[in-house]
């Protein structure tokens, strides 16, 4: 089992910047992949970036390449989303998640992840 919790949410203007984190409750090495997920009220649940915890390699979803950057600290046991460039499409709960087996079919898909955080609510105005 692997707890992991959000923070750093809040609201921001558009062209704003934020940074997510993610606490793991044990060795981020333990876990194979860990991502960022988010989802608006009525839609489904959506990947934004993920990353390959032994080699650091990342994943991003189209929609934020070049805006927004997911990184790992083993000290700290923290998976960060540097987020840049916010636009109100960007509004959405935001959502850690871990997979702690085997490389996922789809690297962003929400349902290869079986550990998630309860979230934390990113508002960009306009």
């Amino acid at each position: 089992q692997v707890q992991l919790k959000e923070s750093g949410g809040g609201s921001v203007q558009a062209g704003g910047s934020l940074r997510l984190s993610c606490a793991s409750s044990r060795d981020i090495y333990r876990s194979r992949y860990m991502g960022w997920f988010r989802q608006i009220p009525g839609k489904e649940r959506e990947g934004v970036a993920a990353v390959y915890i032994r080699s650091a390699r990342t994943y991003y979803a189209d929609s934020v390449v070049g805006r927004f950057t997911i990184s790992q600290d083993s000290a700290k046991n923290t998976v960060y989303l540097q987020m840049e460039s916010l636009k109100p499409e960007d509004t959405a709960m935001y959502y850690c998640a871990a997979r702690v087996s085997d490389t996922p079919l789809v690297i962003l898909r929400p349902s290869e992840y079986p550990y998630w955080g309860q979230g934390t609510q990113v508002t960009v105005s306009s």
